[in-house]
């Protein structure tokens, strides 16, 4: 980096001068009209050596060299301005300006490599079309570089790589750093070496330090390892042996061994009493667990039921309890009444349009409740494939399939209306979002998770709430958020929500439902999590499952 610094500022230095005649209206004056007064005042070998420049040369825009001179110890060199101005005939300069006004590099004249600083002439302002360009140059020599470096260094004017070479060695390290001509490649190259002596020294002490460690650590390792084979390894080779037996065969037998009083004979007498615990427990596991898994079985199925005959026991209720629009009395009056021929036209027009109005009444009485019994016959299709879905898989993992988990809830939201007392507004997505899920145990996780949400609604007083459903695509899964303004509860205790047997609700027991919910969601390979600012405050559920790889497709095809 300070060989480029170097190579950078000489000629940094040689364009900062060129560029004070450059944008001058005495260049720009003489472009115009050389004279030889400008000649002699400005282009005088005191002017030269105080510019600490070698050559200076005016040009043309078409090329034409105006004026040149090159000196060396203040006097004129003309085999040097020849090559001066055979190497200015063969730049072109407009390219290695690059649109600048100015710019630096270095040129080859003959044997000696010129840090050069090229300018446009124009008015001391910079205003004005340039009329030519005006050019400096300071010769390098290996000498004076290497006084620059502090280093002993050569210049190479043969063409080098455009990068720093490092070429390392036992004794230095060559290092060769490219000096840039006029189009920005290697015209030459800077070479010196730099030596290693403490590297070498620094080699040949750890070479002995890690020689000495290696016999050291290679002795220690040998009687280690004699004493870890004996001790340890054996030992527990046998005791590997018959836990290999006891997973093959299945016979919880135990290891009759020489006991020893140390580590490994108190591991033997562990793994001894592990195995007569593990055969006790096995022995109770299968009798306990048949009746376990039917008796929970059943448990989550009434459980589910439950929840889905909710919405038939109230659509039930209301039909029963409503009253009709239209007292029969009335209107058999009014057909009795129209029945007789003395009856007054506008008598007789009230009557018909009273008649009418009934007629409707009763017609849109009839299509609210069959509306209702069709939401009834919904819920009770839920119900038994509530049944049948258990009956046809108690105890295995659910077969996953793709699930629009928006459907899923739209079904559930309209049954979630008619589950009781309190009027509640829904609101959710209407972009289809697939999931991997089984789609009937799904819907049951959503319908229980509105069940609650009602409940939750229904314990703080009110007569109406609602309840919002997001849902979020996150890389391979789907988050689905399921809020409501109900009572909310303690995050504290979050983390007993989904023990078995715990419920919120005082006046109800079982507490299966988020149990049921969050088994369910990890057979799906998924999650639950319920969420809580706190009492009066809403809750949050979070769903989380597999994103369905025709969803991941159809991004990609739209994509």
């Amino acid at each position: 980096a300070r060989t480029q610094a170097v190579v950078h500022d000489l000629t940094a230095k040689v364009e900062n001068a060129v560029r004070d005649y450059g944008d001058w209206n005495s260049s720009y004056d003489y472009m115009a009209a050389p004279s030889k007064a400008f000649e002699e005042e400005s282009f005088s070998t005191l002017a030269m050596v105080n510019l600490d420049v070698n050559g200076m040369a005016y040009v043309g825009n078409d090329g034409r060299i105006v004026i040149a001179r090159y000196i060396e110890k203040e006097a004129d060199v003309p085999a040097m301005r020849e090559k001066l101005t055979q190497a200015i005939q063969k730049l072109d300069v407009k390219q290695a300006l690059k649109n600048n006004s100015s710019a630096g590099f270095y040129l080859k004249l003959g044997d000696t490599l010129a840090a050069v600083g090229v300018a446009q002439v124009r008015r001391s302002d910079g205003s004005g079309d340039p009329r030519g360009y005006v050019l400096m140059a300071r010769a390098i020599n290996s000498t004076q570089f290497g006084n620059l470096l502090q280093l002993k260094a050569n210049l190479d004017l043969t063409a080098g790589s455009n990068e720093v070479t490092i070429v390392p060695s036992r004794s230095n390290t060559k290092i060769g750093v490219p000096i840039p001509g006029p189009d920005g490649r290697a015209i030459a190259t800077a070479a010196y070496s730099v030596p290693r002596e403490l590297s070498g020294l620094g080699l040949q002490m750890l070479i002995i330090a890690v020689i000495g460690s290696s016999l050291v650590l290679a002795v220690a390792l040998y009687v280690l390892r004699r004493l870890i084979a004996r001790l340890v390894l054996k030992p527990l080779n046998r005791v590997e042996r018959h836990m290999g037996l006891v997973r093959q065969s299945g016979n919880l037998s135990l290891l009759t061994d020489h006991h020893k009083h140390d580590e490994i004979g108190s591991l033997v007498s562990s793994f001894n009493s592990m195995l007569a615990q593990l055969k006790d427990l096995r022995e109770q596991l299968e009798s306990q667990s048949f009746a376990l898994g039917r008796s929970e079985s059943a448990v989550a199925v009434m459980h589910n039921v439950r929840n889905a005959l909710n919405p038939i026991s109230t659509v039930l209720s209301q039909g029963a309890n409503r009253e009709s629009g239209i007292d029969r009395n009335i209107l058999d009056r009014a057909l009795s009444e129209l029945a007789k021929e003395d009856v007054p036209a506008v008598r007789r027009q009230k009557l018909v349009a009273f008649v009418a109005a009934a007629q409707q009444a009763a017609e849109d009485e009839r299509e609210d409740r069959k509306s209702q019994m069709a939401i009834g016959r919904e819920a009770l299709h839920h119900v038994l494939e509530i049944i049948g879905t258990q009956q046809a898989a108690a105890h295995e993992r659910p077969p996953l399939d793709a699930c629009n988990i928006t459907d899923i809830v739209a079904q559930n939201a309209t049954i979630a209306r008619y589950s009781g007392d309190v009027s509640i507004a829904f609101t959710f997505p209407g972009k289809p979002h697939w999931v991997m899920a089984s789609r009937v145990i799904l819907s049951q996780v959503v319908g229980n998770l509105f069940s609650n949400a009602a409940e939750a609604i229904a314990a703080t007083g009110r007569t109406s709430g609602s309840i919002s459903v997001s849902i979020t695509d996150k890389s391979d899964r789907v988050e689905i958020a399921i809020r409501d303004d109900g009572e909310g509860f303690d995050p504290a205790q979050a983390p007993t929500l989904f023990q078995r047997g715990f419920s919120t609700r005082a006046h109800k027991s079982g507490g299966l439902g988020l149990h049921w919910c969050a088994n369910s969601m990890l057979a799906m390979e998924g999650s639950l999590e319920l969420r809580s600012d706190g009492k009066g405050n809403g809750a949050r559920a979070i769903l989380t499952l597999g994103t369905a790889e025709m969803m991941t497709a159809s991004k990609a095809k739209a994509a």
